[in-house]
């Protein structure tokens, strides 16, 4: 070796060196820095790991929250439909109930005043019939004369229905004042009866009413005021 230019003496002490040099930077700078290392690494993992956990439960919180808001919502919701029909309810009542208030209201004053219209025009009737049946009680009873008996007479004659006409049978007249002979007669064969029966009734206040087996023609003056006064309702 020494031929080749090594001392071997000197490459021992080098051998030495380097290993104790090893040892030193093994021991205390590979070892200690491989361990800073691997916390490093370690807690950088960790840190990832923390992260992850964290956004998975943020995510988590965020869609109970979601949920929880959703829910609220749809619970509002459901408050304001129910209070929205129950006002729907209370309103469609109160308006059913103001109009069969109404109604009966107007029910009663209709009533009412057809109530109060009658009894005013029954009132009105019996006067004007009470009226009517002193003027002509007092008319008839004070005025009358052979030229307004022969008036009655042929007034009725003329106004005589077809039917009241050639009757062939007997008949009953009634007249407010006595009738004369030519009266009877004349009254006899406007109505074509063969037989004819005469009475005086002063209540018909004039005109006269004429009575058959068949029918009556009445053209007696109350006849006409009860008409009036029925005309009045």
């Amino acid at each position: 070796m020494e031929a080749l230019g090594i001392n071997p003496g000197l490459m021992l002490i080098w051998l030495i060196a380097f290993i104790m040099l090893y040892v030193l930077m093994t021991r205390f700078i590979y070892d200690p820095l491989t361990n800073v290392l691997n916390e490093r690494r370690n807690r950088i993992a960790k840190g990832l790991d923390d992260a992850a956990a964290a956004a998975a439960a943020r995510q988590n919180a965020e869609a109970e929250a979601e949920k929880i808001l959703a829910q609220a919502r749809s619970e509002a919701q459901k408050v304001i439909d129910e209070a929205r029909g129950r006002g729907e309810d209370v309103a469609s009542g109160i308006e059913q109930e103001a109009r069969q208030t109404a109604a009966k209201i107007q029910y009663d004053a209709q009533t009412e005043a057809v109530a109060t219209r009658n009894a005013e025009l029954g009132n009105l009737r019996e006067q004007v019939l009470q009226i009517s049946v002193a003027v002509a009680s007092r008319i008839l009873g004070e005025n009358i004369d052979a030229a307004k008996q022969q008036s009655l007479v042929n007034n009725f004659i003329a106004e005589l229905p077809a039917d009241a006409r050639g009757l062939g049978g007997s008949i009953e007249v009634v007249s407010a004042m006595p009738l004369t002979a030519a009266e009877q007669a004349q009254i006899t064969s406007e109505v074509g009866a063969s037989d004819a029966s005469f009475s005086v009734d002063p209540s018909i206040l004039g005109g006269l009413v004429v009575r058959w087996s068949g029918g009556l023609v009445d053209g007696s003056v109350r006849s006409q005021l009860s008409q009036m006064a029925r005309n009045l309702n």
